[in-house]
């Protein structure tokens, strides 16, 4: 009885170029990690992507968990953020999270802007 390798074959040479191209986009990646690890894991900021308006960056990074109007959601409410705590622990909560809020989802000068913001909603 003879076999036909055929399959065999195509499944072999399939697999070589999944290597292949597994390892191309594992190598462009390579100074990204690197980058990261460098920097204790914290995502870098390229000058000049830095936003200004507190607005702008609550709505990009955190309206998505606490509501549009700062009225809570997945997160709590933050309308009364400043009579409860002070720009700087805003600032520590921003840049460190709290209970399920992952810190560093800004970088440390939009941290500042939010924080500032937050701080005047009482």
């Amino acid at each position: 009885m003879k076999r036909n390798i055929l399959p065999f074959g195509i499944i072999a040479i399939v697999g070589i170029f999944a290597a292949i191209i597994v390892f191309y986009i594992g190598v462009y990646q390579r100074e990204d990690i690197q980058l990261a690890e460098e920097n204790g894991g914290e995502q870098v900021e390229e000058q000049g992507e830095v936003a200004t308006d507190p607005e702008e960056i609550y709505a990009n990074s955190c309206a998505s968990c606490h509501g549009e109007d700062l009225s809570g959601g997945a997160g709590p409410d933050l309308t009364q953020a400043g009579s409860n705590l002070s720009g700087d622990e805003i600032h520590d909560i921003i840049m460190n999270g709290q209970g399920t809020m992952p810190g560093g989802l800004v970088g440390n000068e939009e941290a500042d802007l939010l924080a500032e913001w937050l701080s005047e909603m009482k």
